[in-house]
């Protein structure tokens, strides 16, 4: 097949040609943006699931949608190395600009409002040169998002840019990509700061999107969390919508998948919307013409895994230290039981050909930590540092207590591929 028409786009955050299984989340953020646009009262937003099940994709397309409405949107990811404030500063900068407001000095005011809330990031005894410039010509407002507690700072800066697009009858969106990576005490003023807006019925809103265990971040931090945000759990693709992610485009290019092409394709990827790009784009590469066959997507599954193996999951993999990827390798291995729910070992006759329930086994969502002790001969506690620093990196979450899994679909199997 000619690769310069390859349809498929196995990026990171790269929406896909086609969106699919994603219409519910998209229904529902039109109904919020029109209820807010209305005066109706609506909840922020929170995207969670895993890797590779495209939350960013997702999230750029929400952004799509209130750009289309005439809202005011910034985006920004979140950085457990950075504070709130200055990518809080540069969304709610490019948010203000997008709405265009006719009256000037308004403006000016507001973008002040976000100079003075920036530029708070300095130490207040920073000397002029010190200081950070959000790159805003209008001068700064002292006195107001200015005092040095976020979370003050944050209910007075969305009230302002809030404010100035209800002039307009329109609204203001933050999206905010890894949001568990936002330290405590910002994500708890960050709630704050929606508690109050939605109670002064402002048309702002906040989108967030973040792994498993954002919900319990966010409820950690504020126990009315759970009222405050609208959730909605982001998963793998139905076969029907994976069958279209891969179909819509084909024909668009004027080629076909068998129907045990599309079965295969399901089965190695699992549903993710990122595997169905990376294996739908060497599949199309090495199948010689249309219809692609069972046999070609054969064909093109060690190519497809030995480039996920670098990029997707040898990239995290490779962020671990040598401790950390024995307790890795150890969650794989506790990962997987048999019928009777007994661990399988390791190149044992009883491994399952894949996580998806292949073979005699099959892949536990979520291992205790106590049995990934018992696996590696130590006490819990000796293993907490490295549970610790993974947990941070973003490479496993707690499901529950005493619980963890893989933030990355497939991981285990690549670990038990690759001894």
């Amino acid at each position: 097949m000619d690769p310069i028409r390859n349809p498929y786009a196995p990026g990171a955050g790269q929406r896909p040609p086609e969106l699919a299984g994603r219409d519910e989340q998209l229904t529902t953020f039109d109904v919020v943006l029109q209820r807010i646009a209305k005066g109706r009262p609506e909840r922020s937003m929170i995207l969670t699931g895993l890797r590779g099940v495209g939350k960013t994709v997702l999230l750029n397309a929400l952004r799509g949608q209130a750009v289309r409405a005439g809202w005011g949107t910034g985006k920004f990811e979140a950085r457990p190395d950075q504070t709130l404030r200055r990518p809080m500063a540069a969304a709610a900068h490019t948010a203000v600009r997008e709405l265009g407001h006719t009256h000037s000095d308004q403006v000016d005011h507001v973008l002040g409002v976000v100079k003075s809330f920036a530029q708070r990031d300095s130490a207040p005894n920073a000397k002029l040169r010190e200081r950070w410039n959000p790159g805003i010509d209008a001068a700064a407002v002292p006195g107001r998002a200015d005092s040095g507690d976020i979370e003050i700072d944050l209910v007075e800066l969305l009230t302002d840019i809030g404010g100035l697009a209800q002039d307009l009858g329109r609204g203001i969106a933050i999206f905010i990509d890894e949001m568990q990576d936002i330290g405590p005490d910002d994500i708890s003023a960050l709630c704050a700061a929606c508690h109050e807006i939605s109670q002064s019925s402002l048309p702002v809103i906040v989108v967030g999107a973040g792994l498993p265990h954002l919900p319990a971040v966010l409820s950690a931090s504020k126990s009315y969390s759970e009222r405050l945000f609208r959730y909605a759990c982001i998963d793998r693709l139905e076969r029907d919508a994976a069958d279209a992610a891969l179909v819509v485009p084909a024909q668009e290019e004027h080629a076909e998948f068998a129907l045990d092409a599309l079965a295969e394709m399901y089965a190695v990827t699992g549903g993710y919307p990122y595997f169905i790009q990376a294996y739908g784009k060497e599949v199309w590469d090495l199948a010689p013409g249309t219809p692609i066959t069972r046999e070609d997507v054969l064909v093109a599954v060690p190519r497809a895994e030995a480039e996920l193996a670098v990029g997707f999951f040898g990239s995290r993999y490779e962020r671990a230290t040598p401790a950390e990827r024995d307790y890795l390798r150890a969650m794989a291995e506790v990962a997987v039981v048999d019928a009777d729910g007994s661990p399988v070992r390791m190149g044992s006759a009883t491994e399952p050909e894949s996580e998806l329930g292949g073979g005699s086994g099959a892949e536990l969502e979520s291992v205790p930590t106590s049995e990934v002790a018992k696996w590696l001969g130590k006490q819990p506690q000796s293993l907490s540092p490295a549970r610790d620093a993974l947990l941070k990196k973003g490479l496993i979450y707690s499901t529950e207590r005493g619980r963890i899994a893989f933030t990355v679909p497939h991981f285990g199997r690549y670990l038990r591929d690759h001894p």
